[in-house]
């Protein structure tokens, strides 16, 4: 059977000039080169104002902006992000007012705890699995349990009732405690475990029934601040699947209970991009206005990015200390 195709004409091609076409990248957009010596601002601005450069941006503009209207700044962030070495940034954020409030997975209080206890956290998963000695730290699960169980006793949220107990027991290296400085700032610190998902969990002392009962606490919480969001900011960092499931659970409460929830920026931060971040956190909640934002890559080098954005934008002409309300300084004091 032969060939009936022959090349197609092209000599009739419709054109039209360069000068009429609209163009998305143009030279007002480009990177600017950076001089020795500026400042963090300065290299804010250098960056071009395309794709992720342009969402950078948005996201330090819409958190200082958020914080200087006094709209709610809430940050959800996977264990990962602990594991990586932030919670210095972390924790300066919120001493500087710049967080309202955070929501943890349940390995969240297991590092930040270690990281209290110890100064270091994160084992070795892949050579202690082989001998079954994976998740047997005895210390970890054994002051969590203790937490448990007073978080049952006194109708306290999880977040809280481990904020507290790590003060309480003056561990040495508490002001590197993300739960601690939420206890000690006022700051709610929610926590959301799925049973059987933790090391705590294999732990003989653990105790289901009050852990389920604290969580689902922190997950009232959870909503009631979600329900405060109009206006402000959601930053859903490095959680994959717990987190984006509950802030869409707590965005569909806020509006069945007749919140004004309407407009509002949720950003998304992670090494890929994945369904359940993308439709829960940036994409349906903001359908009915506000912005999604996705970033991509990696915390430790996104998440100080940011920080010093916003701390620059909102403390360029004096000292953030000295804007927080009094009481917030106070409470601001090392324990």
């Amino acid at each position: 059977m032969g060939n009936d195709y022959k090349p197609i004409d092209l000599s009739r091609i419709r054109t039209y000039s360069l000068s009429e076409r609209k163009s998305k990248v143009s030279e007002a957009l480009f990177a600017k080169t950076y001089q020795a010596g500026s400042s963090f601002q300065d290299f804010i601005d250098t960056l071009p104002d395309i794709l992720a450069g342009s969402d950078l941006r948005q996201v330090v503009s819409c958190l200082a902006t958020a914080f200087l209207k006094k709209k709610i700044r809430v940050w959800a962030m996977g264990a990962h992000v602990i594991k990586v070495g932030l919670n210095p940034v972390v924790v300066d954020l919120m001493e500087r007012g710049v967080v309202s409030a955070l929501a943890l997975n349940g390995a969240g209080i297991i590092h930040d705890l270690e990281i209290a206890m110890t100064g270091s956290t994160s084992e070795d998963v892949a050579e202690a699995l082989d001998s079954g000695d994976f998740g047997m730290a005895r210390e970890t699960c054994e002051f969590l349990g203790e937490a448990i169980q007073t978080a049952g006793n006194h109708s306290m949220g999880l977040g809280e009732a481990v904020g507290r107990a790590i003060i309480a027991k003056r561990l040495p290296r508490r002001e590197h405690s993300i739960l601690a400085a939420g206890a000690r700032l006022g700051i709610p610190v929610t926590v959301h475990v799925a049973i059987g998902t933790d090391i705590l969990h294999m732990h003989p002392g653990f105790d289901p029934e009050k852990a389920g009962g604290a969580t689902h606490r922190d997950f009232r919480i959870f909503a009631s601040i979600i329900s405060r969001l109009q206006g402000g900011v959601y930053l859903n960092i490095g959680s994959a699947v717990i987190l984006p499931e509950i802030f869409l659970k707590a965005v569909s409460i806020a509006r069945n209970l007749g919140h004004e929830l309407e407009n509002f920026t949720t950003v998304n931060m992670d090494f890929i991009r994945q369904y359940r971040p993308l439709t829960n956190v940036v994409h349906r909640p903001t359908a009915r206005g506000g912005k999604g934002i996705n970033l991509v890559g990696h915390h430790e080098i996104l998440l100080p990015l940011i920080a010093a954005g916003v701390i620059e934008r909102i403390g360029k002409d004096s000292n953030l200390r000295d804007r927080l309300p009094a009481d917030s300084q106070d409470k601001g004091k090392k324990t």
